[in-house]
């Protein structure tokens, strides 16, 4: 449409768009890490338009999986249909330091990975959410805060936000490597040792208020270490929902998604998504 031949119907097509706008931030320098980081920002249709609005903010880790998922077109949709409320969403980019990065700060797993994971919570903490708070109109209430991620990057996100429930109000776990473990497997005791389940079990009490998203694809894995006949994904995430529950989270504070068919792939993250933003952001706001 031509705004100089009809501006009254061109105005009116572009004040409906429900389009995140999309800033990239490229080579931010860490000192935590002692690397450049690249992460992009996805924020509402109506952020220009209302300059006094704060929004909720979400941190997604793997971020540089969201644009080949079509993030930016779940966005619009779920904008459109009004599915849930604006808010602000960070990608944060990983590279080759992945496996050092993503884990858990409490300790590295049995092979050494996620050794740098308390240097990436500082990270997150000390530099990125600064960051935010400075350039972006941003909530600071830890309710409207979410944190998630894509198998280590979950673990990741749990791992941090649980340790930071003053923060962090809610946590996303698409896929997640909940299997980390300090020990190989042991054919007599195959669930023991997993790490985030461990710190889970010992922390005093649940964080009042937390709430968690969990999502698995039945094909996820082939993988069935205690021969139960369940993947060990789903076996992992069902066992750390059960640890919440026995630590008072009741189960209005707990979703979990499972997906018929859905394997430990962008595309089935892509199909759960639209679950997890409405239920994270639509049902608390």
């Amino acid at each position: 449409m031509n705004f100089w031949q009809r501006p009254i119907e061109t105005l009116h097509e572009l004040l409906q768009k429900r389009s995140p706008h999309l800033r990239q931030v490229r080579h931010f320098p860490s000192r935590a890490l002692g690397r450049e980081m690249d992460f992009d920002v996805y924020l509402p249709p109506d952020y220009h338009l209302s300059p006094g609005k704060t929004y909720p903010l979400l941190l997604i880790n793997d971020g540089q999986d969201l644009q080949p998922m079509g993030f930016s077109k779940i966005l619009e949709n779920g904008y459109f249909k009004g599915y849930f409320p604006p808010f602000i969403a960070v990608g944060i980019f990983a590279d080759h330091n992945r496996m050092r990065e993503y884990g858990t700060a409490r300790q590295p797993d049995y092979k050494g990975r996620g050794d740098l994971a308390p240097l990436f919570t500082l990270f997150v903490l000390d530099e990125l959410l600064p960051l935010l708070e400075r350039r972006f109109r941003v909530s600071h209430h830890a309710g409207h805060r979410t944190y998630a991620g894509f198998s280590l990057g979950g673990l990741s996100a749990f791992d941090i936000a649980w340790r930071h429930p003053h923060v962090f109000g809610n946590i996303g776990v698409f896929s997640g490597a909940l299997w980390w473990r300090w020990s190989q497997v042991d054919p007599n005791d195959p669930d023991a040792d997993r790490i985030l389940h461990d710190i889970v079990c010992k922390t005093h009490e649940w964080p009042a208020g937390q709430r968690y998203w969990f999502q698995c694809g039945t094909h996820d894995e082939t993988d069935d270490r205690n021969n139960n006949g369940v993947t060990d994904s789903i076996d992992d995430t069902l066992d750390l929902i059960r640890d919440l529950r026995h630590k008072g989270c009741p189960d209005a504070d707990i979703r979990y998604l499972e997906i018929e068919g859905g394997e430990h792939n962008v595309a089935t993250w892509a199909r759960a998504m639209p679950n997890f933003l409405q239920w994270m952001l639509g049902a608390r706001l």
